[in-house]
């Protein structure tokens, strides 16, 4: 029997992860609307007073009064709670069912050792035209930075006459599972920089500023410039109480890093959905009233794709980054150390680029602005965009990638 040539097409993804995370969290936020409206007899009631005035206009906009208002308000809020539900499970059915897949090719490769690969976006180019080696985080996918046509900050840079090199560090195999953050920076990252016969452009995005930050003290002769896009540094900057909280959370995921030999994707998507809890679910409401052909609708895929397609963390990594990082803040009382070493940039008489995207919920600017106090020539870029949006958004161009080409030239 064929099937009929209007029905929609075979789930294709298992986005959003955790998807039981991210229904549930749809389903209290819908359950407590409805539970503390106003003429409600449940026991709970709000507490915000902002909610209880947001609650009387709404009342006074539906000419509600008496207890026949009472109730014509409780169904306007039953109404929309449900017209939101429905629109996150169209959303969240549209992105699995969209035809979009990755197709890009990589480019050649430089270097290479276990699982780690340092990629050529420049091969073929002017031999002179400035290298910029891209290290991107550990725990996320390196090609956000070559999401997909007309969306590749790197390919973009190659045309502009950059020599672009992007660290992919690959899936952590049985060798990496037992990585510190010395292995990553004094072992593989150096050995890249090695691979390179001259002096290069660094830079770092996210997690990848640190692990960068940490390669030029060390190796600030092989560095010619530093670039920190979206990178934390000083973690108690901002909401030091969270990330003393998440520090302190570290036992509770230790029989997950002792099953797994390291921090499972899953459980890393709860930590990020902890910083917006109903974020998820609105963007997917959105994404239910697009076109499901549109440039917007297939950039919004392809970036769910890659949030999807995370990578666990090396368990002595994790321990580092979640008790060091977060909980004691070591970078930002410049105790964190590679190979005994403390990594301080105060040092550092290189020209550096740091961009704070303004909009970052991820890292707050705070955080990544107190590392550009710390180094003497630093050009400060804050553009007004997210911190994903400012490396693979529709406006990343001129968001980020315009400024850092124009950045690099002028050195």
């Amino acid at each position: 029997m064929n099937p009929r040539p209007d029905a929609p097409g075979p789930l294709r993804r298992r986005g959003p992860r955790p998807l039981l995370l991210h229904l549930t969290l749809a389903m209290l936020r819908s359950s407590a609307s409805i539970t503390a409206s106003p003429g409600s007899r449940s026991a709970w009631r709000p507490s915000s007073a902002q909610f209880a005035q947001a609650s009387a206009r709404l009342a006074e906009a539906l000419g509600a009064s008496g207890e026949a208002g009472e109730a014509a308000f409780r169904r306007a809020v039953l109404a929309e709670a449900l017209r939101q539900d429905r629109a996150l499970i169209a959303g969240i059915a549209a992105y699995r069912r969209h035809p979009y897949s990755r197709t890009l090719p990589d480019p050649p490769v430089l270097w290479a050792e276990g699982e780690t690969r340092l990629l050529d976006y420049g091969a073929g180019g002017r031999r002179a035209a400035p290298a910029v080696l891209f290290v991107p985080s550990l725990i996320n996918r390196a090609y956000v930075l070559d999401l997909c046509e007309g969306g590749s900050m790197l390919r973009w840079l190659a045309r502009a006459g950059i020599r672009p090199l992007l660290l992919d560090w690959g899936w952590p195999a049985e060798a990496e599972r037992s990585f510190t953050l010395t292995d990553y920076v004094a072992g593989r990252l150096e050995r890249a920089l090695e691979a390179v016969p001259r002096r290069i452009v660094l830079a770092g995005y996210c997690m990848g500023g640190l692990l960068a930050l940490a390669a030029a003290v060390r190796r600030p002769e092989r560095i010619r410039a530093l670039a920190l896009l979206a990178t934390p540094w000083d973690f108690h900057a901002s909401g030091a109480e969270t990330a003393i909280a998440l520090g302190r959370m570290l036992p509770i995921f230790e029989p997950a890093l002792a099953l797994t030999g390291g921090l499972p994707v899953d459980l890393m998507q709860v930590l990020f959905a902890a910083l917006d809890p109903f974020g998820v679910a609105a963007k997917y409401r959105s994404f239910s009233r697009l076109d499901p052909m549109s440039e917007r609708a297939r950039r919004f895929v392809a970036l769910e794709d890659w949030l999807n397609d995370g990578v666990p963390l090396a368990q002595p990594v994790a321990r580092e980054c979640l008790g060091g990082w977060y909980g004691a803040n070591t970078p930002g009382r410049i105790m964190w150390r590679i190979a005994g070493l403390p990594v301080d940039p105060r040092g550092l008489s290189l020209p550096v680029f740091v961009s704070v995207p303004a909009r970052d919920r991820i890292v707050p600017p705070e955080s990544a602005r107190a590392v550009a106090a710390l180094l003497p020539a630093t050009v400060l870029h804050a553009p007004a965009a997210g911190h994903i949006g400012m490396v693979a958004g529709s406006a990343a161009e001129s968001a980020l990638w315009r400024p850092l080409c124009d950045w690099v030239r002028s050195l």
